[in-house]
């Protein structure tokens, strides 16, 4: 028998320590912090302390606790929650239960054994294959009671040798999350717990490129040169099955496993790959292992050896053999890693089903490719499907092929938010959806829209000619769409970047609910608000999910607007927030807020498939408030970040004082030696400066653009201080202007519409404007596109 390569075992601390642990003949609770708790009973005694599927880590440091225990009970009391246990009885709703300290304290909130996840916020699903609109989703770790549970009893053991195994007995293995509405704190332990989510290469956050299509060498190669000369950049070459032959003896399967470059599609797959790479590409290639590998591949008769295989027969699939886990990888994998492939696309639909009993070949599969890329020097990164609690750890997940519906566009910005709750905080849609449904131009317009304000950006589509994601094969107006905002994604990388090491560090999401920052507002938890999200720590976004109407010629977005000062990223709108309103956009732009004081830094190299730290860096600056963003960058793709190889970049504004730009921290080795930058300040009139670098007065470039006043700094070497040598004024609306505008654009009756200008231009009460709306019986999306304009900063 072949015992497990040590690289493919992971590095796990499960046991906690003594002093957390209170226990019993049958029970066993577990104090890992004073909101989490682990509840064991088993009727033989016998309590786990290896690590599980989900659980990879109990050795926390022990939290303060109170222990109080007589003849009947034990009692455990943490500065937010007293677990009570009568002793002596199985668990049941009336011998364990648990009360709650705090605003939320009270005995409809109280946790019973046996009451799972009420209220559950809910987490995320497996998959949206052939999904039209809506799925059910599992339960996350956060919810509008007091408490969530992770329900550990039967998930499976991962051993010391790197192998799982089934429990033997029936078990109770709960761990009780009594975190009440502090949803960063649940998700930090959570990870604490579970593993952390680790650091995506900065290429993975660019545009990628995927369709099922029969690409010949020649063909593709053309089409990333198209791409380039459109000015559509993308950062990764998502390559499906037909990369390989899939037409052969059917006795061997159905043609979706395979291993062979298919030559008369690439007679050259190695020089393939390195035109690609020369491309500023990176390359992933579609996985379908469930049928090994049959005597056709150019790798069987190796594999066939390796594996013990003499009789001609294919060499058989089993995820749960050390050996073959050894020669999946050694033989099949590697050698096209060597020529250029950079991680693999697991597209895995072959059943739940391996030798072991519960273990689902699918977390087999995203665990070992994870420990292997590892084990290898490169941050795990594969393209696959969710495959439970603890998946966070095998970024990026794949939804899966989608019906291309409005319904469908519409679920995904709430699943991909909602997956946080999880700790899935990386999923990559099917942009424009996958399959069927219908052609709608807008609707293709609005759902890439929503992929640059995604996690993960990746237009894919199925294999027909009607379907191909490129830009031109739309009507003018969404090409442009189209080309704009997927150069605004690459543009964005410095921002989502900064972003994914947040994640990875600090436990927090780049897509987040509402209700993450505002627990206390209903508004938060409302179904019509749902699909609104924070995206990263200055932007909360909106995403627009049904066809525009032909009276406004704009589409909507129905938003809560958080307490506060807003502005819109497009066209620098103020909003004062506390409110609803529709957010009302044409095609070209979407419902994107800034808070007062955000700072954004963007790539400004020009257009480019290159995510690499940019020499020129726009900074664009939000008037309204202090605020300080410090911007994170490293090699972009080794781990050497693990040992200190990175760089961060405080940006510090002082509102209507001055803008610093500190001098760059760390390893300063990862960032380019002469960066320039574009500062760009939005919201501020009347704004006059001077430049110093290093206190030493520094020439400078200054021009003003649509309202905004932007200040070039070139080959900046140390601390550079912008100051406001006048104070500015905060720029307001320009209320009558708009309205005006609208009122010519909206389809409708002139005798009407000359009224409505004359209210404006007069400057009547917007109350006066508003009833007069109402009272004319005019279309509500009139109604409301105007309000929005007149009450913004109301």
């Amino acid at each position: 028998m072949q015992y497990l390569n040590e690289k493919y075992i992971m590095k796990v601390t499960p046991v906690a320590k003594n002093e957390a642990m209170i226990a019993g003949e049958k029970y066993r609770f577990t104090v890992l912090t004073d909101r989490l708790i682990r509840i064991e009973y088993n009727e033989d005694g016998i309590f786990e302390d290896r690590a599980t599927q989900i659980v990879v880590n109990r050795d926390f440091e022990v939290p303060k606790f109170e222990l109080k225990q007589d003849n009947e009970k034990i009692e455990i009391v943490t500065e937010y929650m007293t677990l009570i246990y009568y002793t002596g009885r199985k668990f049941t709703p009336n011998s364990l239960f648990a009360k709650f300290r705090g605003k939320n304290a009270n005995s409809i909130n109280d946790w019973r054994y046996g009451d799972g996840n009420k209220k559950n916020l809910k987490g995320t699903a497996r998959t949206l294959d052939e999904v039209n609109g809506e799925c059910k989703l599992d339960s996350g770790i956060l919810s509008r009671k007091n408490f969530a549970q992770i329900d550990d009893s039967r998930s499976l053991i991962l051993e010391e040798n790197g192998t799982l195994t089934p429990r033997k007995n029936e078990v109770t293995d709960i761990y009780l999350f009594g975190y009440a509405d502090d949803y960063y704190a649940a998700l930090r332990d959570f990870y604490e717990l579970t593993g952390k989510a680790p650091l995506l290469p900065r290429y993975a956050l660019g545009n990628m490129w995927s369709r099922y299509h029969r690409y010949t060498q020649k063909e593709y190669i053309d089409l990333m040169d198209r791409f380039e000369k459109e000015g559509c950049p993308f950062s990764v070459s998502v390559i499906d099955m037909d990369w390989h032959l899939v037409n052969y003896d059917p006795r061997y399967g159905d043609g979706w496993t395979g291993y062979t470059w298919n030559t008369e599609l690439f007679p050259d797959y190695k020089k393939f790959l390195k035109d690609l790479h020369k491309r500023d590409l990176e390359v992933t290639l579609n996985l379908h292992p469930a049928d090994g590998v049959v005597p056709y591949e150019d790798m069987y008769e190796e594999m066939a050896e390796a594996m013990g295989v003499s009789d001609g027969t294919a060499v058989k699939f089993d995820i749960t053999d050390a050996k073959f886990v050894e020669n999946y990888f050694k033989i099949l994998h590697h050698p096209y890693e060597e020529d250029g492939v950079s991680f693999w696309w697991m597209d895995w639909q072959q059943g739940n089903n391996t030798k072991t009993e519960n273990l689902d070949p699918l977390w087999m599969l995203n665990h070992y490719h994870m420990l292997d890329m590892q084990n290898r020097g490169k941050r795990p990164l594969m393209l696959s499907r969710y495959s439970g609690l603890g998946s966070h750890r095998y970024p990026i997940g794949f939804s899966g092929d989608t019906i291309i519906t409005w319904d469908s566009l519409k679920f995904q910005p709430y699943f991909t938010a909602t997956a946080s709750n999880a700790g899935y905080s990386w999923w990559s849609h099917d942009i424009g959806g996958h399959m069927m449904g219908i052609r709608d131009d807008e609707m293709t317009a609005r759902w890439v829209q929503l992929g640059v304000f995604s996690p993960i950006n990746r237009l894919h589509s199925t294999n027909h000619p009607l379907q191909g994601k490129e830009p031109w094969n739309y009507s003018k107006d969404t090409e442009e769409v189209m080309k704009n905002f997927l150069r605004l994604r690459h543009e964005l990388i410095p921002y989502i970047y900064t972003m994914n090491y947040r994640t990875c560090k600090d436990a927090k999401p780049l897509v987040s609910p509402l209700y993450y920052n505002h627990p206390e507002l209903d508004e938060a938890y409302m179904e019509e608000y749902r699909n609104q999200y924070y995206f990263g720590t200055e932007m909360l976004v909106s995403p627009i999910t049904h066809p525009a109407n032909q009276i406004t010629n704009s589409a909507y977005a129905s938003t809560y607007i958080p307490e506060g000062e807003w502005i819109d990223f497009f066209n620098g709108r103020r909003y004062k927030g506390g409110k609803v309103l529709r957010l009302y956009r044409d095609l070209y732009t979407m419902p994107v807020l800034v808070k007062a004081g955000g700072i954004i830094p963007m790539a400004n190299d020009g257009i480019k498939n290159s995510t690499k730290n940019p020499e020129n860096l726009k900074v664009r600056v939000f008037s309204g408030a202090d605020n300080i963003f410090e911007l994170y960058e490293d090699d972009g793709i080794s781990r050497n970040y693990e040992n200190g190889s990175f760089a961060i970049t405080k940006f510090e504004l002082k509102d209507k004082k001055e803008f610093i730009i500190h001098a760059p921290e760390g390893d300063t080795s990862v960032i380019p030696e002469n960066r320039s930058y574009t500062v760009e300040f939005n919201g501020y009139t009347g704004i006059c400066f001077e430049v110093s670098v290093d206190g030493k007065t520094c020439d400078f470039e200054t021009f003003e653009e649509n309202g905004k006043v932007s200040v070039i700094i070139k080959n900046a070497k140390g601390t550079v201080n912008i100051k406001f040598t006048s104070v500015p004024r905060i720029r307001s609306n320009d209320t009558e202007i708009e309205a005006i505008e609208f009122t010519k654009r909206f389809y409708g009756s002139y005798v009407y519409k000359f009224k409505l200008y004359d209210l404006i231009i007069k400057k009547a009460p917007v109350s006066d404007i508003l009833i007069s709306l109402a009272q004319n019986d005019v279309d509500e999306n009139v109604f409301h596109a105007l309000a929005e304009i007149l009450t913004a900063l109301n």
